[in-house]
């Protein structure tokens, strides 16, 4: 079980208590989770606010932090003989929470009972994505299961998001090697894949090379011809000539560090002129929104610069018309691209998303927008500097959100719906990678990938 140093996990602990002043903090670590029956589990991931202030990375935990009585203690209960018989031999946890700093242990039983002798002082928790969590919150708390969400601490969400959105030298360097691993399972893709393949013979490899090097699938990869479905995880297609491959994957590093990177390439050795085109317009919005990273922008603002650079090329082609500026402040052109351009990244792949992007990536003040489009920007307030995030354009050409629009005669003065029916299944296309916004602007994150055409192609070739 890899962890930071003592000091570090102390720190973090240390500056939660400063932030929230008083209470008792309740972190609910996972538990396995069964698939088909009781004792064949999914992979065990363990909660990431768990993981960043404890490092206890198993099963059956939970913790508080007493601020009032500076009180810290790690609840769970170490392996009966039983089950050291199929887990094998373990350090106990009080061993185990020495190493990150905490000098007390319980049973987990003993958790309802500390709760319950201290109902005078002020019980946060983080809002529970898991039922069972939810469950136990319910029933410890007496609170009904309906609304523990509601019941979330606010105060201490703000507190775990402010800390854990600045990323430390080591957090980068895990960062760094997640996304170096990410690295090699692209390249493997885009060395390996053939025609006549199928999708689901690039999942093994890539899987496998994440494996391989020590990591694990930080989400379920995208690798499909069908570039169009965002979020596609169908791997049955065969792989065709005069197609293009878009693959969105990542690897987590073993401290649970998460990288993701998205190409698109050619199912031959080149692209078609047509594809061409788009890609580079692709392209050219990337390198328009690195650009424009550095602290103080609202990345919403970053989002938009891209929009426009993707409207601009896709005008030069006939697709798009009239003043693009009012086009895109109206959501045409989220006809093309209808997600947003990046998210937070670090201990998840969308880094914090279940505490809630109200929270993560937008204010008090500034509140997420509910244009078609623009919804879908997970993270929209000003960068600091410190922060993991991926900047991932694309263009797709969906045809049954193409026919809507035009039945609809929905922004007709921006889009050429008669030019627009010769791209109807042309797929789509993303090209993406994580930065660190830096003092002076970003940097990008791990070794080099090749993303632009000749180079993309000379990989194809070989």
């Amino acid at each position: 079980m890899k962890k930071f140093s003592i000091e570090t996990y102390q720190g973090r602990r240390t500056k939660l208590k400063q932030k929230m002043g008083s209470g008792i903090l309740l972190f609910l670590g996972n538990e396995e989770s069964s698939s088909n029956f009781k004792d064949n589990w999914y992979p065990f991931r363990q909660d990431s606010s768990f993981l960043y202030f404890f490092g206890l990375d198993m099963p059956g935990l939970a913790a508080i932090i007493d601020i009032d009585q500076d009180l810290e203690i790690i609840f769970g209960d170490n392996l009966t003989t039983e089950e050291l018989i199929w887990q094998g031999a373990h350090p106990p946890l009080s061993e185990l929470a020495q190493e990150i700093g905490v000098k007390l242990t319980k049973s987990k039983n003993e958790l309802p009972k500390f709760l319950e002798k201290n109902t005078k002082q002020k019980i946060h928790f983080l809002p529970p994505y898991r039922p069972e969590n939810r469950q136990k919150l319910a029933e410890w708390l007496s609170i009904s299961y309906s609304e523990i969400p509601s019941q979330a601490s606010v105060a201490f969400i703000k507190a775990v998001v402010a800390l854990r959105s600045i990323k430390t030298d080591e957090e980068i360097r895990e960062i760094n090697k997640a996304v170096n691993i990410s690295v090699s399972m692209h390249k493997k893709a885009m060395k390996e894949a053939q025609p006549g393949m199928k999708e689901y013979q690039l999942l093994g490899l890539v899987n496998g090379e994440a494996l391989a090097m020590g990591g694990h699938l930080s989400f379920p990869p995208i690798i499909t011809i069908d570039g169009q479905i965002l979020h596609n995880h169908n791997y049955s297609n065969t792989l065709i000539p005069g197609k293009m491959l878009l693959g969105d994957f990542g690897a987590e590093s073993a401290m649970r560090y998460a990288g993701d990177i998205t190409r698109t390439f050619p199912v031959g050795p080149e692209f078609s002129s047509s594809q061409k085109e788009i890609y580079q317009i692709v392209f050219q919005a990337y390198q328009t929104a690195v650009a424009a990273l550095r602290p103080g922008i609202r990345f919403k603002d970053v989002h938009l610069l891209a929009c426009r650079k993707l409207a601009e090329g896709l005008k030069e082609l006939g697709l798009m018309k009239g003043n693009l500026d009012d086009a895109v402040d109206k959501g045409a052109h989220a006809l093309f691209f209808q997600c947003g351009l990046g998210h937070m990244m670090g201990l998840d792949v969308h880094d914090m998303e279940d505490l809630g992007e109200e929270y993560v990536g937008y204010t008090d003040e500034f509140k997420k927008s509910k244009l078609f489009g623009l919804k879908s920007l997970r993270l929209g307030k000003e960068l600091e500097s410190g922060y993991v995030i991926t900047i991932e354009p694309g263009i797709y050409f969906i045809p049954q959100l193409i026919d809507q629009w035009q039945s609809e005669n929905l922004h007709s003065e921006y889009i050429n719906y008669e030019k627009l029916a010769q791209y109807r299944n042309f797929g789509g296309i993303r090209v993406e990678d994580g930065y660190l916004i830096t003092d002076l602007g970003s940097q990008i994150l791990g070794d080099p990938l090749e993303i632009e055409i000749a180079d993309v192609e000379r990989i194809r070739r070989k």
